[in-house]
């Protein structure tokens, strides 16, 4: 792995400070991508995740890496409602990553502890085991589960981060690991600029599918149409009525193409409308799937395409 702080080749935002599992997420990506491509690579903490997507769509970086979804906690939210804001990016992987959660503290017991910082998906993770053995401590939210670690010299404070934060801030850990659920997973989405436009959002009208999903000249080998298996969209719908959604997911059910996830988030134009988030199993280059986004935009007032994709393996 190579990792320059000098004229770096590849710039990849993440969630920040140092030490976070968004950055754990950084590294490995960094490890496959200079396996595969030979490139340098230097890591750009941001202070929150629409930063770190921002960035990406603004040129700053080359690469962001987010969470998109928790496997105890499910969607991260912000993460959806910022890439359907942006119109920039692509998604061009996917990884995993287990996670495990620690409680560190400079406090010698639990019943010192008043205090209890993290993110808000960490604290959901470990809501079932601070309830049991930290039942009167006040939690507190932050913007990273590494955030709050300068707070951790008074001893009635505490937080919730990694094992590998505690190593690397020389930290003590009260309690490890602290998670509800032993088999904890993050998904992580890589993504880069967009090199054309995909689906029927305003500024895609002239757009065609088959031109929105060839890959950029400069894409990497594992991202050709050939070895993607995903396939990320969203959707509106013009109206709110009887079918309105059965229409859209009839368009693969009819193909026999299989949706791993779908979802809602509200559109924050009006009460009761939402934005469907969908993730298909199958490549959107492939002739079975572009005919279904051809026919959903019939179905549809806005369909953005956010990419094609496969899911690596990290260690």
């Amino acid at each position: 792995m190579k990792i320059s702080l000098a004229k770096p080749s590849k710039r990849i935002a993440h969630l920040g400070p140092r030490g976070t599992n968004a950055e754990t997420a950084a590294l490995s990506y960094v490890k496959w991508l200079s396996q595969e491509t030979n490139s340098e690579c230097t890591l750009c903490p941001y202070s929150t995740i629409s930063q770190a997507l921002e960035a990406s769509a603004s040129g700053l970086v080359d690469f962001s890496i987010v969470p998109v979804e928790n496997s105890i906690e499910g969607s991260v939210t912000v993460t959806l409602d910022t890439l359907w804001r942006l119109d920039a990016l692509r998604i061009k992987h996917a990884l995993v990553l287990p996670i495990s959660h620690a409680l560190l503290s400079n406090a010698q017991s639990f019943n010192e502890i008043q205090k209890v910082y993290s993110h808000p998906q960490a604290l959901a993770q470990c809501q079932l085991w601070l309830s049991k053995f930290i039942p009167a401590a006040q939690l507190i939210p932050a913007n990273s589960t590494t955030e709050a670690l300068q707070y951790l010299e008074d001893s009635s404070i505490a937080a919730i981060s990694s094992p590998r934060a505690a190593e690397l801030y020389k930290l003590p850990v009260l309690a490890s690991p602290i998670n509800d659920y032993p088999d904890n997973y993050t998904r992580f989405w890589i993504l880069g600029p967009d090199a054309g436009k995909l689906g029927n959002s305003p500024e895609a009208h002239d757009s065609s599918i088959t031109s929105a999903t060839t890959p950029p000249a400069n894409s990497y080998s594992d991202a050709t149409p050939a070895n993607c298996t995903h396939t990320s969209l969203a959707f509106s719908v013009p109206a709110n009525m009887p079918g309105t959604l059965v229409k859209p997911l009839q368009v693969f059910a009819s193909r026999g193409i299989n949706l791993s996830r779908i979802e809602s988030r509200p559109t924050k134009r009006s009460l009761g409308e939402y934005i469907f988030f969908m993730d298909v199993e199958a490549d959107a280059c492939s002739t079975l799937v572009r005919s279904a986004l051809e026919e959903l935009k019939n179905h549809t007032e806005t369909l953005k395409i956010f990419g094609c994709y496969s899911v690596l393996s990290v260690v």
